[in-house]
Order: structure tokens, then sequence, then C-alpha cells
């Protein structure tokens, strides 16, 4: 039985969740975490994308800035790739699509499946400065991952899986949640604060002496 619970709350193309990313798998091996995963899309249209930032290439410059802090807190500043990303032939993409790809893997291989479909997904992302709007870019990584194709691609185009992010949406709203990432420990209510991994391990060391 897994020590605590924690909800993780993200997006593909959030850089912040990709400095989380790596650190909870640390501390999820060191302080034996159940990890469950819940897509929460930002933006889910090149429509919301306006709305939320303004023309393609206001949305480019704004958001890159944030890549540029978020590298500065990174434990692996080298796999942001900002100039690619900058330079790539496509607006910057919206999340939905990505979120759908990791549903598809959770409804295949659970969790885990989830959790590697997210991470390979940011590599493309912002390391690649693949386009991650693009179902292609999706089958790609389910392909490169050792999915097998059909099944998979049943699971991407079934539209149950596309309501499966909605429902982890609404249960963000619920949860007021409003950033990206969230961790929410199931056991106590605490939300744990984005930081360097000792700081998130001394977080969840003071989550289980509330739960011993």
């Amino acid at each position: 039985m897994a020590s605590l619970t924690v909800d993780f709350f993200h997006d593909v193309v959030c850089c912040w969740c990709f400095n989380i990313s790596s650190r909870m798998r640390r501390l999820a091996s060191e302080f034996d975490l159940d990890i469950r995963h819940k897509t929460f899309v930002l933006q889910a249209s090149r429509t919301e994308m306006a709305s939320r930032w303004g023309t393609p290439e206001q949305a480019r410059e704004t958001i890159l800035g944030h890549w540029a802090v978020c590298r500065q807190a990174s434990d692996h500043p080298e796999l942001v790739n900002i100039d690619a990303m900058r330079n790539a032939p496509f607006d910057y993409p919206h999340g939905m699509i990505a979120a759908v790809g990791c549903k598809a893997a959770e409804r295949i291989g659970g969790q885990a499946a989830h959790w590697d479909m997210f991470d390979h997904l940011q590599k493309a992302h912002l390391s690649e400065a693949r386009n991650i709007a693009d179902p292609k870019v999706v089958l790609d990584a389910a392909r490169a991952l050792g999915f097998e194709a059909a099944p998979f691609e049943a699971a991407f185009l079934d539209p149950g899986t596309a309501e499966a992010v909605e429902v982890d949406r609404q249960s963000a709203r619920r949860l007021q949640v409003s950033a990206v990432p969230t961790l929410i420990i199931r056991e106590t209510g605490a939300r744990l604060v984005n930081g360097p991994r000792d700081d998130l391990a001394a977080q969840l060391r003071a989550a289980l002496r509330l739960v011993a």
C-alpha cells in the first residue's frame, strides 16, 4: 500500500510541469507514492489560445518568456530548447490533443503509461519543438513507447477518451485548481509547493507525520 496518494494536475505544454515531473518520479520511488495523473488543459483550442494570449506571435513570445524563467529553475536546463520553439514553423500549440494522447495511454496501460506518454510528449514539445497539437506527433509518440498502433489509435479517437480529459478538467475546477502543476495529497488535502526536490521531500515528510 502506498504511503501517500498524490493527484498531479498537469498540461503537456507547461514547462513548470516538466520540472516537477522528473522530481516526482524520483520522489515517488523514495516515498512509495501513488501518483494519480490528471490532465488539466489550460487552453484547449486555438480560440482559447487567442483569447488568453492574443495573436500567435504574442502567444509565442510571452510563453517563451515563461520558458526562460522555468529553464533557470530546471534540473535539466539543456532540455528546454527555447530557440527551436521560437523558430518552429507552427503556432504555439494548445494542450488538448496531447492530453487526449495521455488519456489514451492511460486507458490501455494505466497510470504508468499515462506518465510515460506525458513525459515523452513534453520532450517532443520542449526539447524537439514538435507540434504536439498535431495528432500525428501523438501517434508517433505511442509507437516510440511500444504501443500497438491500432489499439492506441482506437483509444485516441474514442470520444470517451476526450470525455475523460473533460472529467479531469471538471475535477480541477471543483478543487479550485487554477494553475499547473498542482499536486494535492489526498490524505491531508495539502498542496505541494512547487520547488526543488529537497523542498518537495520535506513537504512529503511533513505529510507523512500527519497521517502516521
